[in-house]
């Protein structure tokens, strides 16, 4: 028997591995055939770091089967009626402040950062979607997620994680790069001089090299000052070190597979395992409906975008004006996904958004089709509408649309 599992196990990694580059593969496809993209992550659904191997679902073949041809227009081509539930209020602001309003009522944590979304997931706040399903398919979510080191997000302000090791190597990193600097500006300096003024082309070269080494120079005392201020006391050094720390413990064993912080492939890998996370009350209302139109339509519902903690989020929001900056956006509440019609008939969009309207009616969600090819669906915790009152509160927080981008978004157009 332990023999049987070494052997699955071993399958599984190879699964896993094949499916890595098949996807990212067959999403560089996908990016160029979408005239739009992704709206919520900026760019054309096109990132599964993952496929679920385990379960036998390949997600090249569900993408396919997404991408189908239907011999009929699809997305915005196809002439379809929105239905009111899924349109702006008259008062444009409360579409946000109900989904604002939810987190005033029930006062839940969410993430700043990718720290806090590791803690959150460790502790099943917020649990994983597996990259395929029989039901749906995640497509792009976490499309925007770079290779960088990950970083701790206060005040608007990035600050890189590193562990014991790492920052002395970063210290000296600098303290090379400065000195480097620092002779070639010298050398080029004596170079100038040596020049007379006659010499206006040769000057202008040296100038010119001086000004981008100076300004290369700047941004490493700039870095070292950084380091010094998050660094230099002693207890927020510690505090620093293990929230990499913690970091580095899910990465070790982060649903059945390790990932390594000091690789900027494996990082960003990570990040795209840990946006593809909801709270299991807003899950279980994506896997109604994927079931459905999965029984209706005998296809894999589309997702490209789940939780984004703060910092993605406002990211995100230089690339995509859908995504909001208020104090607590939708997404990073991890009750909000986005379900992608671009590749749905008239029929397909008809009855999801007939499902999506009768689940609002029942006060179970807050729902908009958006301009993108996406709706944008909220599910409430306890499945009931937040109470009146902390609506009205919560829409002085929002601010109102241009008439122009509120039309745009209630016709789709």
């Amino acid at each position: 028997m332990k023999k049987i599992k070494e052997n699955l196990a071993l399958l599984t990694a190879s699964l896993l591995t094949i499916a890595v580059v098949a996807a990212l593969l067959i999403g560089a496809g996908l990016k160029r055939s979408s005239r739009h993209g992704d709206a919520n992550d900026g760019q054309a659904p096109q990132l599964a770091s993952v496929t679920d191997g385990v379960s036998g679902f390949s997600w090249a073949e569900a993408v396919k089967k997404v991408k189908e041809d239907r011999g009929e227009p699809t997305g915005k081509q196809a002439k379809v009626e929105t239905p009111r539930q899924l349109r702006h209020y008259s008062d444009t602001r409360r579409f946000l402040a109900v989904q604002v309003a939810e987190w005033r009522e029930h006062r839940f944590d969410t993430p700043h950062d990718f720290v806090d979304l590791a803690a959150m997931i460790r502790s099943g706040e917020m649990v994983q979607l597996q990259p395929v399903s029989p039901d749906y398919i995640l497509l792009g979510v976490g499309g925007s997620a770079d290779k960088e080191p990950f970083t701790r997000y206060e005040n608007g302000k990035r600050i890189t994680l590193y562990n014991e090791a790492e920052l002395n190597q970063e210290y000296a990193r600098i303290g090379e790069s400065r000195a480097n600097l620092e002779d070639e500006i010298n050398g080029l300096k004596r170079e100038l001089d040596s020049l007379n003024k006659r010499e206006r082309s040769a000057r202008a070269r040296l100038q010119s090299e001086i000004r981008e080494k100076e300004k290369s120079l700047k941004a490493e005392l700039e870095a070292k000052d950084r380091l010094d201020r998050y660094y230099g006391d002693s207890k927020r050094r510690e505090q620093l070190f293990g929230d990499y720390a913690s970091l580095e413990s899910l990465a070790k064993d982060f649903s059945g597979r390790a990932y390594t912080l000091d690789d900027a492939r494996s990082r960003q890998e990570m990040k795209v395992r840990m946006l593809s996370s909801l709270r299991p009350q807003a899950l279980k209302v994506l896997e109604e409906i994927a079931a459905a139109y999965h029984e209706h339509f005998y296809r894999p519902l589309p997702v490209t975008s789940l939780v984004r903690p703060d910092e993605y989020q406002y990211a995100l929001s230089k690339v995509n004006p859908n995504a909001v900056r208020i104090e607590t956006p939708p997404h990073s509440t991890g009750l909000a996904f986005d379900v992608y019609y671009r590749f749905m008939t008239a029929e397909e969009q008809a009855y999801v958004m007939a499902y999506l309207a009768r689940l609002k009616d029942e006060g179970r969600i807050e729902v908009l089709r958006e301009n993108r090819d996406h709706y944008h669906v909220f599910a409430f915790v306890d499945g009931t509408r937040p109470d009146e009152a902390f609506i009205a509160a919560s829409l002085g927080k929002t601010k109102s649309k241009p008439a122009e981008a509120e039309r745009e978004t209630q016709l789709g157009e």
